[in-house]
């Protein structure tokens, strides 16, 4: 099912949260909306699903204006961050409310959480109650009720928030098997890159209630369209110098660091730039040698984090093979890769 957003804007009052979004999402294609808090991506996804009424614009669902449609006439399933379950209920009860309400016979609404809970993995727990259930096996319950109706939408609203790091992971890839199964249209809300990158097939990156570049994760990692949605995607994260155009070099605010790019070719000299590196172009292999002074050091298993400061106070980032032989204080000259580096304008920009 095709979801299109057609000059969407919504607001609160006299706050406009979102004016004039669109947004294409194809049948079958799973997109985050990735952004930071206030961004804009919950307001929209609350829309979607009939909870928001927009101000102005309108919502498709394929061919079907849903503009004005109630949330419980779109047919969509929608996952919580909170996993809203009712906590006197079984899971087996949980997962077939939605065909209780709908009036669907007792041994079909069976038949169907039988498949569900297969699917979701969960088909033993089915007569405990949430209270009886890990947060993982919550959030399978909690998947499986959005599912059983058969949705034509799927959304998720940050729903590994509550997860620790373990069950996180596999609820990524779980998610994104049943997405892939079902062949479900679903949107995910999150203010993790992570998250967004490994489970979707394009990241629409929002801020003030506008979507600042949409493209698949590896476009949008490689190709950004600004500093801020470089900074937004990658772990570690970016690192970003100030300094400035001269004679065609990207030249650090104090001089230390002059790095030839063709991009600032005919650029005015004294022009202010930000030079953007992500922390595997630097130190493992590269055409700029750059001396600085370690500040920060970290073991992270089977790589090592370092940072690395130059004389004005600004630091780049390293991500290397597990080594023990620098710690911090030691200065070391190691090689930046001027090819893979992002240049910015004062706007922020790509040049």
């Amino acid at each position: 099912m095709r979801i299109l957003l057609d000059k969407f804007s919504k607001s609160f009052g006299s706050t406009k949260v979102i004016e004039d979004l669109d947004l294409d999402v194809g049948s079958g294609e799973m997109l985050a909306l990735l952004g930071p808090s206030g961004c804009g991506k919950s307001t929209t996804l609350f829309s979607i699903c009939g909870i928001h009424r927009p101000s102005s614009g309108r919502i498709l669902f394929g061919n079907k204006d849903v503009t004005d449609l109630p949330s419980q006439e779109r047919n969509v399933g929608v996952v919580f961050q909170s996993y809203a379950l009712y906590p006197h209920m079984t899971a087996a009860e949980n997962i077939g409310f939605p065909l209780t309400v709908r009036r669907v016979a007792t041994a079909e609404i069976r038949k169907r959480v039988a498949e569900i809970a297969a699917l979701v993995h969960i088909g033993d727990l089915l007569d405990r109650r949430p209270s009886q259930l890990s947060g993982g096996q919550q959030q399978r319950v909690a998947l499986a009720r959005a599912l059983i109706r058969r949705p034509d939408v799927l959304l998720l609203d940050e729903p590994l928030a509550n997860l620790d790091a373990k069950l996180r992971l596999e609820m990524r890839s779980e998610i994104r098997r049943l997405q892939r199964e079902t062949g479900i249209t679903a949107i995910l809300v999150t203010h993790d890159q992570v998250e967004a990158m490994s489970m979707c097939d394009r990241i629409a990156i929002m801020k003030a209630g506008e979507i600042v570049q949409i493209a698949t994760p590896s476009e949008m990692y490689n190709e950004p369209r600004t500093a801020f949605v470089a900074g937004f995607l990658g772990n570690p994260p970016i690192s970003f110098l100030k300094g400035r155009a001269e004679q065609g070099e990207f030249v650090l605010d104090d001089g230390s660091i002059r790095l030839p790019l063709a991009t600032l070719s005919g650029m005015a000299d004294g022009t202010p730039l930000t030079l953007g590196v992500r922390p595997e172009h630097f130190g493992n292999g590269g055409d700029v040698p750059v001396s600085g002074r370690i500040s920060f050091a970290e073991t992270q298993g089977r790589e090592n984090l370092y940072d690395v400061m130059f004389a004005d106070g600004s630091v780049l980032r390293s991500i290397q093979p597990v080594r023990g032989d620098l710690k911090p204080g030691d200065d070391v000259r190691w090689n930046l890769d001027s090819k893979m580096a992002f240049v910015f304008a004062e706007d922020g920009r790509r040049l």
